[in-house]
């Protein structure tokens, strides 16, 4: 049975590797039940329990230590200590946790609030101008300790940084005057628009708010703590700071600072093939234009297939861009769990 699935799902289009790793398989063992010819699925599991399985007084002896009167108010991590200051070992900390689960009696202990998920920030953006990222990142100054600050917006959907500033402190009226004239250069009038941001003080401040507010735009913040909630802007102060023209040492003066980030969004903008909107210019993406330079890529790859097709053990590359970009996709909302579990 499961071979066949598998085969019809390669006839439709799917691939091997991601068809195996949803049935839990690798596709050398498939290749061998093939070769072997076998028939269908061969797992059978463990033929014999395993030596170092609890037995039921043990797991029982778990459950007592970990819902008696003295410890229910505990974590495993601090059970286990104390039975042995006592001298008793009756198992690890995984495996009271194990156990715990197993029974369904995983909760929180102790009087302190248990922890609450935090949602975590999704948007879609399907053109230019829906969803724009932003953040700050130091650029280092002459003086030891000291920094000058980029302010950077980029688009979602293109790539394209859409505005940006150098200055010499870090504030909210930097933050909502940048965001007022990307506004303007964009041709909007930033109604509909998400903006989405960590929580630094200048991205929570009362000036800023109130700019978004009177301009009609949708907030939105990463997790507190999470520092990957904000990828499209982490990832471009990657590129930034990974150029090879990027200074090894501090920058000589703000008026420096300034035109080298200047240089840096010419290229970025202009030149830079982005790979994830298939290594077009993010200006290009912006502009509507990448879809007749993809369309010329394709061509010439179609030309290339007629001319010599034994070249090519499958069809020619697509040359295509996302239609839609995603902020954070299917990422859960969830905080880890705390260490403070108990029995119900």
């Amino acid at each position: 049975m499961i071979l066949a699935l598998v085969d019809e799902a390669h006839r439709s289009g799917a691939r091997l590797r991601p068809i195996c790793r949803e049935l839990g398989l690798d596709p050398r063992t498939l290749e061998r039940w093939r070769a072997q010819k076998v028939g269908d699925d061969r797992r059978h599991g463990p033929k014999r329990t395993p030596m170092n399985q609890l037995t039921v007084a043990e797991r029982a002896a778990v459950l007592e230590a970990a819902t008696c009167a003295e410890h229910r108010d505990l974590s495993p991590k601090q059970i286990v200590p104390k039975l042995a200051d006592e001298g008793r070992y009756i198992a690890s900390e995984s495996t009271f946790y194990r156990v715990l689960r197993a029974e369904g009696q995983q909760r929180h202990r102790g009087r302190a609030k248990a922890p609450t998920p935090r949602p975590v920030a999704e948007h879609r953006a399907k053109g230019p101008c829906e969803v724009w990222s932003w953040d700050i990142t130091y650029l280092r100054a002459p003086v030891a300790g000291m920094f000058y600050y980029l302010y950077l917006f980029v688009d979602v959907w293109s790539r394209k940084i859409v505005g940006y500033e150098v200055h010499e402190q870090e504030c909210t009226e930097h933050a909502s005057r940048l965001l007022e004239r990307s506004i303007r250069a964009a041709g909007i009038d930033g109604k509909g628009l998400v903006v989405h941001q960590d929580n630094g003080g200048p991205m929570k401040g009362a000036t800023f708010k109130a700019t978004m507010e009177r301009l009609g735009i949708t907030p939105s913040f990463s997790r507190p703590r999470v520092s990957d909630d904000n990828p499209f802007s982490e990832a471009l102060f990657r590129t930034l700071k990974y150029r090879p023209e990027y200074p090894r040492g501090p920058f000589a003066s703000l008026e420096h600072a300034r035109a080298w980030v200047d240089d840096f969004v010419a290229w970025y903008n202009e030149e830079h093939l982005h790979s994830a909107i298939g290594f077009v210019t993010p200006s290009d993406r912006h502009a509507g234009r990448d879809g007749a330079i993809l369309e010329a890529r394709r061509a010439v790859y179609a030309r290339a297939l007629r001319r010599h097709p034994e070249r090519w053990s499958r069809d020619a590359r697509r040359w295509e861009a996302p239609g839609e970009v995603r902020l954070n996709p299917g990422r859960s909302g969830a905080v880890a769990q705390s260490d403070h579990v108990s029995a119900a």
